[in-house]
């Protein structure tokens, strides 16, 4: 858990972002779960459903995260429709915090909603910070999970051990004056795995990447555009 003076400021909460988009309701193992949907402003949908989960709900962690905001932006650019969505307890998500077990639930609830709406379609999983975490250890639920992506992943704050690593293709992105998640630790723990994953590091980023979003949002699209499938003639969602 975080030291209390990290409290207000642990996700760097933009309250002012909104989307154009749908806001939907999906049934979830505690009650309902508050999610937004969000697409690609022109041109044809990839075959792919980008599901993003955001920092920790006692730190003020929400699908409003500015970085859970631009990872959803960034995909849509890919032709990626995304889905965000808030945990048990956050929003208008119903239920309580669960230290990631129940939080593990939530997601897979999210994934098979968004399954059931494109069936056919692939998902990339993608997470920052505590969604970092309980994206990593759902990596392996589902088969059409094809993609991971894992932004300042805190694994000086989480057991990470205690899920195997993804077989899917995996990028972990961090910032090298990470605050709260110390660069060399997630250096260290990406150099542990066999195979391992491909590290997109920031050199001016801190942990929310104040100032670094747009820089933020070039790098995802460099190193994940070649990995967007083929578009198909459907619209999202």
């Amino acid at each position: 858990m975080l030291p209390t003076d990290k409290l207000q400021r642990y996700d760097g909460l933009e309250s002012d972002f909104t989307c154009v988009n749908e806001t939907v309701s999906i049934d979830g193992p505690a009650g309902r779960i508050e999610g937004i949907t969000a697409c690609p402003p022109e041109g044809d949908i990839r075959g792919v459903v980008a599901v993003i989960c955001h920092p920790h709900p006692l730190y003020g962690g929400s699908l409003h995260n500015k970085v859970v905001h631009y990872l959803s932006r960034t995909c849509n650019e890919l032709g990626i429709p995304s889905l965000r969505f808030n945990f048990r307890g956050v929003g208008q998500s119903e239920g309580s915090y669960d230290g990631g077990r129940g939080e593990r639930e939530d997601l897979l609830a999210v994934i098979d909603w968004a399954l059931d709406r494109r069936p056919g379609f692939d998902i990339w999983l993608a997470g920052f910070s505590f969604g970092a975490y309980v994206a990593y250890c759902s990596a392996r639920a589902r088969p059409q999970i094809r993609r991971l992506i894992t932004i300042a992943p805190p694994v000086n704050l989480f057991d990470f051990g205690e899920a195997p690593a993804p077989h899917c293709p995996w990028l972990v992105v961090q910032g090298q004056r990470d605050e709260i998640v110390p660069c060399e630790d997630v250096e260290r723990w990406v150099r542990a795995h066999d195979g391992a994953p491909d590290l997109l590091c920031f050199k001016d980023a801190d942990h929310f990447f104040h100032g670094q979003l747009n820089v933020l949002r070039s790098g995802l699209l460099d190193a994940l555009a070649e990995d967007a499938p083929e578009a198909l003639p459907l619209t999202c969602f």
